[in-house]
């Protein structure tokens, strides 16, 4: 008998795995997919390596985090600056005075702030939508080139439509910095994120192929505990009903060029083109090879048995989740971990951190 039986090889299960391995317990990993590594996973292709499930930049302010993935990989030093592209005209992302230098020709601060905040008078009182919320934030320039027709494309619906909660903040600088992220560490593994994965999971055994879900009798009293970081409603079989997510689709191409739009990520923002942004894998780490692939990300209505991407966390999936949440409170030796069964996005480092903490809680 296993001391854990860890269901998904993405970061959760992989760190969870590798830290108990390290403590002496007994690990057995089940994949549903045919390869570990969950939406990180990266293939291999004339030596670049390329982000299957969408561009994946680690970057963190936890400093200890940081050390720990670099046990496993070399990370380089990439910094995430993508560009918008709004009918041809390039803006720098996040928006900062390179933006606004392009977008108005301002070459100040000051110049900038103004005329934000004269934009920003085109919206009074407390905003009722997406589109009034953006408006309140940055101005109606900024948001009607660079946020209305992205946003709509990845939620598939109008900004009228959707609730102002889904835009908190927006990162405004007044600096020209183009680095997207604030935290003090970013970079992407040398070789890609097989090689953190591979590491972590080192001497473990791992079943891939296996939905756990579909054959849980075969595995029940195989190990003293479960760690299970699918879906949540999935486990319960969907007795509540289904929660609902945003998928994804992905359009691969390899271009007999070497070069083909001098960045790893650019967002296409006009309404009309059907995809949210094209990543060339390349550029993150700084290839030269002869050839290059790029991917046309879309958005897609996500349909039970698909990947699913961004948890659709309005009131009425968050109450369905809390209702699953208790139910999974209710299962012994089972233990809920990662951005499905927790139905939450997660940045890559806070996955690891909570991975971490979870298994330091359990050996303390």
């Amino acid at each position: 008998m296993y001391d854990y039986l860890i269901v998904g090889s993405g970061l959760y299960g992989a760190v969870f795995a590798h830290e108990m391995k390290k403590a002496g317990r007994s690990v057995l990993v089940l994949e549903k997919r045919e390869h570990t590594g969950g939406n990180v996973y990266c293939q291999e292709k004339e030596g670049i390596n390329i982000h299957v499930y969408g561009a994946h930049i680690f970057h963190t302010d936890d400093r200890e985090v940081w050390e720990y993935v670099q046990q496993f990989a070399e990370f380089n030093n990439y910094v995430n600056s993508p560009v918008a592209n709004y009918k041809g005209e390039l803006y720098n992302l996040p928006f900062n005075m390179n933006t606004f230098s392009k977008m108005w020709g301002v070459a100040t601060p000051k110049e900038a702030a103004e005329k934000i905040a004269e934009q920003r008078k085109a919206v009074s009182g407390e905003p009722r939508n997406l589109e009034e919320q953006a408006i309140s934030l940055i101005g109606t320039d900024i948001y009607t080139k660079l946020i209305k027709g992205y946003t709509e494309k990845q939620w598939g619906r109008s900004c009228r439509e959707l609730p102002a909660f889904i835009i908190k903040r927006l990162p405004v600088r007044y600096t020209f910095d183009n680095n997207y992220f604030n935290d003090r560490y970013q970079g992407i593994p040398i070789g890609g994120y097989n090689k953190l994965i591979a590491g972590l999971l080192d001497g473990i055994e791992v079943r891939t192929g296996v939905d756990y879900n579909a054959c849980r009798q075969e595995y029940a009293g195989m190990a003293r505990h479960v760690v299970y970081t699918g879906a949540i409603d999935a486990y319960f079989d969907y007795q509540l009903g289904q929660l609902e997510y945003r998928g994804l689709r992905f359009e691969t191409e390899r271009l007999e060029k070497v070069n083909h739009q001098g960045v790893a990520v650019m967002n296409y923002t006009e309404r009309q083109v059907p995809y949210t942004r094209v990543i060339e894998h390349k550029h993150f780490e700084f290839g030269t090879q002869p050839v290059t692939y790029i991917t046309r990300e879309y958005p897609a209505d996500w349909q039970p048995g698909q990947t699913a991407y961004y948890p659709v966390n309005n009131d009425k999936n968050q109450a369905l989740y809390e209702r699953y949440a208790r139910l999974a409170a209710g299962e012994k030796h089972v233990i809920f971990g990662g951005r499905l069964a927790e139905y939450k996005y997660y940045d890559m480092d806070d996955v690891i951190r909570s991975a971490l903490n979870r298994v330091r809680e359990i050996l303390s």
